[in-house]
């Protein structure tokens, strides 16, 4: 038996660590658009499903797949595309609430579970030359919403409601609970 890990995210693998298990990285590659039509909320965990079901795997292994967006004004916020998209979504986030909704999917087996946590947060209002600067970082390039919260972005986040972890890519608490109801002997003796 095998656990894989359906991204290339090192946030993610990093948080995968935290279980003790060894496990193996296989980033999936499918089309994560997700139809403007559908909530956001749905969508993330669907995203999370395809990766999940097109990763190669074994019968015997578990699949861990996950999605992050931010949703800011009922807008959809991926990976910004340049430093001008991610400084416009930066004004979006300044002085507002929004959130972060992970999708995860675990596999094993006949075996699915698949959730969407979501984690409120709110962002202080932000200068011009605060968000120049942390564009120049080069840290929003590959994230969701333009910031990571374990980084530069922790000195934006006035409060935060829900799972820290979430933000950063993988609701860890939530995630054991689907890991011990798809493969229970994972933790047995621990």
């Amino acid at each position: 038996m095998e656990i894989i890990l359906a991204s290339a995210s090192p946030r993610r693998r990093e948080l995968m660590g935290l279980y003790g298990l060894p496990f193996t990285v296989r980033a999936a590659d499918i089309d994560e658009t997700m139809d403007q039509e559908k909530p956001p909320f749905d969508e993330v965990a669907r995203v999370s499903r395809c990766k999940a079901l097109a990763v190669r795997r074994g019968p015997e292994d578990i699949v861990v797949a996950a999605d992050t967006i931010v949703v800011c004004g009922g807008k959809v916020l991926g990976k910004p595309r340049d430093e001008e998209d991610a400084a416009r979504m930066l004004r979006l986030l300044s002085g507002s609430t929004h959130q972060v909704m992970t999708g995860c999917t675990v596999l094993g087996g006949s075996r699915a579970e698949t959730f969407t946590q979501v984690t409120e947060l709110h962002f202080r209002p932000l200068s011009e030359r605060e968000i120049a600067r942390y564009i120049a970082t080069g840290e929003p390039m590959d994230k969701a919403g333009a910031y990571g919260i374990q980084g530069g972005a922790a000195l934006f986040c006035d409060w935060l409601k829900g799972d820290y972890y979430n933000v950063m890519g993988l609701p860890v608490c939530r995630l054991l609970e689907a890991l011990q109801n798809i493969a229970p002997d994972l933790f047995v003796g621990e």
